[in-house]
């Protein structure tokens, strides 16, 4: 599946353009879901993952997940998450040359499962799914970490794993285009906008495609085309934008900018022409950035600017810029204050917080969830998850800690804002443990 040549990006690429029009319809959705969950298995399972087929399959579904859930392509929520689980889990198992597995991420999950033992929920809530729900993406984080734990990929295979990664996001903006009504018929305000996000949350939405963009950006620096025809990208790369903006998810959008911005920095530094690669490149990005800006803000009638300095749609500063997720925050902390050791158990932040403020609202973070439901447990278990990566980028080349770092630090933001909802913040955490290799198994760099 890896060394795809320009012909073959293209004819997938135009696919998922269609696709996407096609999955407007939520019964061919859900067929296709089955079908991706059934061929990724079969491919897995008779290749013995000889080429890391489960990868490829994998960024696949992590791209597919919020389109499905727009769709209403799923027979059940949480299909992408355990689909990918699957892929990964089947290849570690059928694979002939047997890895290297980390104690350290296999004490992880024990960790994570100890908080089952203190769950206190309401008689009549169902605990399988309150189980499923807070735990499936932390679980799904450690077998990725498993997987791909100093694991060597090619450069070429990387890029072909970001690619498949990034043609249902391609299928994505297909699908939005014919979903969102005219954009002069869209209210616009301070908030996030369902109706710009195809009518599904634009915490999730804004989260992919702001990968998208990242993507984009990776191929552009490496002359890489997803269309065969540089302008065609670059107009897929700014329509990229465009839709991100306009879901008013701030939360997608800046981790893709601080992601892109820690690659750039890792990428420059990993070059001779250091000051004249800088001002190339800071120009083409601050020229972009500052015309999508433009475009779209008249597009929103100027509540671009008003979402993004925290302000209502009368141009009044808002007292939270957090939405409300500072609240949140702080009642989970308060959770870990008054049961520090092994905290109230998963699935009780929730509940703790409808019977203290009568709102039911989950938990946008993940840090202070662990730290609420699972106490000092769950402090030791985000330095694990953070010292072991650190530690790894580090020792890598520049280049390399480039997209390690950019990686680790879309796991990191996107759990502060939305938690691990999604199957892309465990999916892409594992790839900041992988050994990027080039074509003769040497270590990128180009110090």
């Amino acid at each position: 599946m890896s060394n795809l040549t320009k012909h073959t990006r293209l004819i997938l690429s135009i696919f998922h353009l269609v696709l996407g029009v096609l999955l407007l319809s939520g019964f061919l959705a859900k067929v296709y879901s089955v079908l991706i969950v059934f061929l990724g298995i079969r491919f897995i399972i008779k290749s013995k993952n000889k080429h890391n087929e489960a990868i490829y399959w994998s960024a696949y579904m992590v791209g597919l997940e919020v389109l499905f859930r727009m769709s209403g392509g799923m027979f059940f929520y949480e299909l992408p998450k355990y689909s990918v689980f699957l892929f990964l889990g089947t290849g570690l198992y059928v694979e002939g040359k047997r890895h290297h597995v980390s104690v350290s991420y296999l004490f992880y999950i024990l960790l994570l499962l100890v908080g089952i033992a203190f769950m206190d929920i309401p008689f009549n809530e169902s605990i399988r799914k309150a189980i499923a729900f807070n735990l499936s993406g932390p679980i799904l984080l450690g077998l990725s970490a498993i997987y791909f734990y100093k694991r060597k990929l090619g450069s070429e295979e990387l890029l072909d794993l970001l690619f498949y990664m990034v043609l249902p996001i391609i299928s994505m903006l297909s699908l939005l285009y014919f979903k969102t009504p005219d954009f002069k018929n869209i209210a616009f305000g301070g908030s996030a906008n369902y109706t710009t996000s195809g009518g599904y949350g634009p915490n999730q939405v804004a989260t992919i495609l702001g990968m998208g963009v990242f993507i984009f950006t990776i191929h552009l620096f490496f002359k890489k085309r997803i269309f065969f025809m540089f302008f065609i990208d670059i107009f897929f790369f700014m329509y990229l934008i465009f839709r991100g903006l306009l879901t008013f998810s701030r939360g997608g959008m800046i981790t893709a900018f601080l992601a892109i911005t820690a690659f750039i920095f890792f990428y420059i530094i990993s070059t001779k022409e250091k000051l004249k690669n800088l001002v190339k490149y800071a120009g083409i990005i601050s020229l972009s950035a500052i015309a999508l800006w433009l475009y779209t803000s008249n597009v929103t009638g100027g509540m671009l600017e008003n979402r993004y300095n925290n302000k209502n749609a009368r141009g009044i500063e808002k007292s939270d810029i957090s939405t409300g997720r500072i609240d949140l925050f702080k009642g989970e902390l308060d959770n870990f204050y008054e049961n520090p050791f092994f905290g109230i158990g998963v699935g009780g932040s929730k509940f703790e917080r409808m019977e203290d403020v009568g709102i039911e609202a989950a938990s946008h973070n993940e840090v202070s969830r662990l730290l609420s439901e699972h106490g000092m447990i769950g402090l030791i278990i985000l330095i694990l998850l953070l010292v072991i990566p650190a530690k790894h980028i580090l020792s890598q080349p520049y280049l390399a800690r480039g997209f390690l770092s950019a990686f680790l630090l879309f796991w990191f933001l996107t759990i502060n804002h939305s938690a691990m909802r999604i199957a892309f913040p465990a999916f892409i955490y594992g790839l900041s443990l992988i050994i990027i290799t080039n074509d003769e198994e040497n270590s990128i760099h180009r110090e």
